[in-house]
């Protein structure tokens, strides 16, 4: 970013002029790159621009976006399993793709605040920061959004960049570039941000309706969490019109109710009195670890029909998650060390 704004115009003025710009070009483009420098996003004037700035050739750029709007060849599928079973198909940007989108992320999307009731993807924030705002409540209200990403349409993403103060132009292409067949892909680094970016009015209008009658409300990705003494009925009605108007629809599986005399579970996690992982999580991981030190890690793979890099990588991401809540944990400790050690022989 440019230290100061004043230094920037007499620079700018002076060039411009030098190349044959008339005062009335300058004065535009001033203006323009005013209200993006008082944003603290990069300021963009053009395409050849962006092309310097992510070191990226200007043609690239343009086919990169055009392409990815409509079809998937900047990018490569794979399945993850679901938290619940089945799998989940992740779309990753091809190398030079992924860089240009976490330029975009780390440059632009990083410096636009989105709303304080989200608490995934956040810097300095994570899970824990959610999990403590519904612990040893009276009641929790869970509602979980359908088809989060893919409902988030070019559209909405287009938007994002255009609030900031972007060209329409400008706009329109670093959308493109986050978007796979017009919606946002799971897998692209700029996907998640750019989810709360889109929520953020969403966000503080329940905030505003839950604040004036006491209820906590957190938003971690898709799942929205309520929690405090208070009418679900009503809420749930709120939520839905709301959700409705912008296009969005409820998972209505996942829609949840829970007394304290229950079982309290948030984002997969027990907030009772203290936060854990649910005991059949542990049993799950328990029975894996059982099945693969019995019968061998490629037998296993080969039963449930998975791939043996993205199992094993999911396997340590469900341990560092029980870690994550539980650093003392000695039972996962060890998995964790097991399943590491099984990476490393692979040499993945």
């Amino acid at each position: 970013m440019i230290f100061n704004f004043n230094t920037y115009k007499e620079k700018f003025r002076a060039k411009a002029t030098n190349i044959g710009y008339s005062e009335n070009n300058i004065v535009k483009c001033l203006k323009y790159s005013e209200i993006l420098y008082n944003n603290r996003v990069p300021i963009i004037y053009n395409l050849t621009h962006l092309s310097k700035l992510t070191g990226y050739k200007r043609n690239y750029i343009i086919q990169a976006a055009v392409v990815s709007k409509y079809s998937d060849a900047y990018y490569r599928y794979y399945k993850i399993p679901k938290k619940n079973g089945g799998t989940r198909t992740i779309q990753e940007p091809l190398p030079n793709l992924k860089d240009i989108q976490h330029w975009i992320l780390k440059n632009i999307l990083y410096k636009i605040h989105s709303s304080n009731y989200a608490k995934a993807y956040i810097k300095n924030k994570g899970l824990k920061e959610n999990l403590k705002f519904h612990k040893n409540q009276l009641k929790i209200f869970s509602i979980d959004i359908k088809d989060f990403f893919p409902t988030i349409n070019y559209e909405k993403v287009y938007l994002v960049f255009k609030e900031v103060g972007y060209s329409d132009t400008i706009s329109k292409y670093l959308a493109k570039l986050c978007c796979l067949n017009e919606s946002l892909p799971q897998g692209a680094p700029t996907s998640p941000y750019i989810s709360n970016l889109v929520m953020r009015n969403i966000d503080n209008r329940i905030g505003s309706y839950c604040l004036e009658r006491e209820i906590r409300f957190t938003r971690y990705a898709d799942d929205l969490t309520f929690s405090g003494d208070f009418d679900e009925t009503e809420l749930n009605q709120f939520v839905i019109e709301l959700l409705n108007d912008e296009g969005f629809e409820l998972n209505d599986s996942k829609t949840k109710s829970m007394f304290k005399s229950q079982r309290q579970i948030v984002t997969g996690v027990i907030v009772n009195e203290k936060i854990q992982l649910p005991k059949e999580k542990r049993r799950k991981i328990r029975q894996t670890l059982y099945f693969i030190n019995k019968f061998g890690l490629d037998s296993h793979i080969e039963k449930i029909g998975m791939n043996k890099r993205n199992y094993l990588n999911h396997l340590i991401g469900q341990i560092g998650f029980g870690l994550y809540l539980n650093p003392n944990d000695s039972e996962l400790k060890e998995y964790m060390k097991t399943i590491t050690k099984l990476k490393k022989d692979l040499k993945f």
